[in-house]
This record gives structure tokens, C-alpha cells and sequence, in this order.
């Protein structure tokens, strides 16, 4: 345990309390005190061990600062691990969301312009917690059916995670293949002769004498 493992976890209370909607001011007071820990010069574990008590820190309040001692004394904070449980369904609907490319805030106000319907989305991902075991684990599966979909520019849901999950483990994302290009003419690379060759519309090749940072490398799907 050091600073900045206790930082994240205060951090993540308050991405817990922005997923659970709470008041901004609270929210802001627990990513400053991560922010302070992260920058502080001051070993709060070396410290407790050696003075059996946490100093006073400047802007860190003493609800904040009992959350600390306690991670300090038992390795957890039971506050952070009853928010994970509260919040566990809208965490995968979030995460899923992010996949998508649309963040928190975004989310927040396309659900309260009902341009999303939010409520469509908690059955399904309280099943894929169910069938997870874990909410992490869930954020897992939905990462990688977002990437192989992504990736073959495929549309997906929650729901498509579950008709994928025997295959989980065998979907990979696309091969991104880059080709290389000179004034729109495909090139070669000859191993033989280590050089570079352009193959023009006519099918000849031309030996490349330019510079090779003038090469344009193209993505082909």
C-alpha cells in the first residue's frame, strides 16, 4: 500500500459516486484527495506505522481522512465495497456505453433527453453480472465482443455478449493490415534486394528512389 494505490481507490468512490448520480461537491472532495495523496511527498503507510495515527492533511476532510485510516489499518474500505455493490448494474451499463464511445456525462444526458432509455439496458447487464460472477469480469467479456466488433465495424449489445460467451476466449479483433502507397500507386518491398519498388496501373515496377518518409501507409480493410 502506498500513496497512490490509496488514491486510486478514493478516485474510484468518486467515479462510484458519479455513476450513482451524488452530488458534485461530494464527488469533486474525493478526486482532490486522491489528487493531494498522488502529489504528496509524505508516506502515509511509513508514517502510520511509525506514529500508530495519520497527520492532518491540508483539504482532505475527516469523513475522507476515517476512509483513509481505515485503508490503511484493514486494507479496504467498506464504504467503497458497499458502493460497488449498490452500483454494479450501472457500472456494466456505463462501461458498456464507453465501449460505444459515449462517456458518463454524455450518458446522463441522452438518458434524461430520452434519447437513451436507460432502463432498456439494466436487465441485460444484471444478467451478464449474474453469468460473470463478477462485475469486472463482465467489463471483461463486454471489452472483448467490443473489440472483435468494433474492429469488423459490427454493430453490438449487452445481449450480444451473451450468445458470444462459449467463444469468448476465440474472438479477436481485426488484423490491421497497413499497405504501402507512393502517389497513390501500391509499393513492394523486395527482400532480395532490399529495396523498395512502385507497381504502377500498367503492372510495371519501378525501382522507389525517393525519400521513405514520403511512403504513405494505407489501412486495408
Amino acid at each position: 500500500m502506498n500513496n497512490k494505490e490509496i488514491a486510486k481507490n478514493l478516485n474510484e468512490i468518486a467515479d462510484l459516486l458519479d455513476i450513482k448520480g451524488e452530488k458534485p461537491f461530494r464527488i469533486r472532495a474525493y478526486r482532490k484527495a486522491g489528487e493531494i495523496l498522488e502529489f504528496s511527498i509524505q508516506d502515509l503507510v511509513e508514517f502510520y506505522g511509525r506514529e500508530k495515527k495519520l497527520p492532518r492533511i491540508k483539504g482532505i476532510g475527516e469523513s475522507i481522512g476515517a476512509k483513509i485510516e481505515e485503508l490503511v489499518k484493514t486494507g479496504k474500505i467498506k464504504y467503497l465495497e458497499d458502493l460497488r455493490e449498490e452500483t454494479a448494474v450501472r457500472q456494466i451499463v456505463t462501461y458498456f456505453f464507453e465501449t460505444k464511445g459515449v462517456d458518463l456525462a454524455e450518458l446522463k444526458k441522452n438518458a434524461r433527453k430520452r434519447d437513451i432509455v436507460y432502463s432498456r439496458f439494466t436487465k441485460p447487464a444484471k444478467q451478464l453480472i449474474e453469468l460473470a460472477g463478477s462485475p469486472q469480469i463482465a467489463k471483461t467479456a463486454i471489452k472483448k465482443v467490443a473489440d472483435w466488433a468494433n474492429s469488423r465495424k459490427l454493430d453490438y449489445a449487452i445481449e450480444t455478449v451473451f450468445k458470444k460467451w462459449l467463444e469468448l476466449d476465440k474472438l479477436k479483433p481485426k488484423e490491421i493490415v497497413k499497405k504501402p502507397f507512393y502517389r497513390g500507386d501500391p509499393m513492394v518491398w523486395s527482400e532480395n534486394r532490399k529495396k523498395w519498388y512502385v507497381i504502377t496501373s500498367g503492372g510495371e515496377w519501378l525501382e522507389y528512389a525517393d525519400k521513405e518518409e514520403l511512403i504513405e501507409w494505407r489501412i486495408i480493410d
